[in-house]
């Protein structure tokens, strides 16, 4: 993993140094292309040996994470000029790769039959697309809270996008269930806090659409609809109620 992160990360910093810097956006966009290629690169390679996608453990899913989290970085400076957002999506991704380098996990050729589902890839890759989305949108809610600046049309995009890719998310999760299980919904401890999301999520689209609380409470709510989705990612398995949660 190493020999793919370091060289990633490098072009991520470079990236992310230049735009603090001002430099030209097509200088700082190919640095970051190309740390994505790179770190692309190494999780295509884990699919082609593992002959399936690397997401049926955490670790895998946080490569995805890692992956996307530069990607919507990239997408947030370009389209609004967020030069600082670069460097804050480096550092997640940094802390998410240091964790599997630290902490390896075996990666099997094997799937439970449940994972074989044609519904598992698309569901787990749009749901880390969509936590790299809203990660970045918690991000900018922080800076808001902190330096007062207004960039809530940046917030209510990426919002948007992290929501409609969420939705989409659960109606394959759906599909998923129904196929591995019989049942498109059970109530478990996963579905449960992955609606809780949707619904926070849901609740701030609502509030911006008919310009109802301030600017503090509306990222307090973001902040708030982020740390259920961490609890739907990786917080219930701390539960004992998660046990039979896949």
């Amino acid at each position: 993993l190493w020999l793919f992160a370091l060289p990633a990360i490098l072009c991520w910093t470079v990236a992310s140094l230049l735009s603090l810097r001002g430099e030209r956006q097509k200088t700082v966009c190919l640095f970051a292309i190309i740390g994505l290629l790179i770190f692309g690169s190494y999780i295509a390679s884990m699919w082609i040996s593992l002959k399936h996608p690397p997401m049926r453990t955490m670790g895998e899913t946080r490569l995805w994470y890692s992956l996307f989290l530069p990607l919507v970085g990239l997408i947030t400076y370009s389209r609004w000029r967020y030069r600082w957002i670069l460097l804050f999506s480096t550092i997640l991704s940094t802390v998410f790769i240091a964790i599997n380098i630290l902490k390896p996990e075996i990666h099997s050729k094997t799937l439970m039959p449940a994972l074989q589902s044609p519904w598992f890839a698309p569901h787990v890759i749009i749901y880390m697309f969509a936590y790299a989305t809203t990660g970045v949108a918690m991000l900018l809610s922080l800076w808001q809270l902190c330096r007062k600046q207004e960039q809530m049309a940046a917030i209510d995009n990426l919002t948007r996008v992290g929501l409609s890719f969420i939705t989409i998310g659960m109606l394959f999760g759906a599909l998923w269930a129904k196929e591995a299980w019989g049942t498109y919904w059970s109530w478990d401890p996963k579905e449960t806090w992955a609606l809780v999301t949707w619904l926070s999520y849901v609740l701030y689209i609502h509030l911006r659409l008919y310009r109802k609380g301030s600017a503090g409470f509306l990222c307090f709510l973001l902040i708030f609809a982020f740390a259920c989705l961490q609890m739907c990612w990786w917080g219930i398995n701390f539960l004992p109620a998660a046990q039979s949660s896949v």
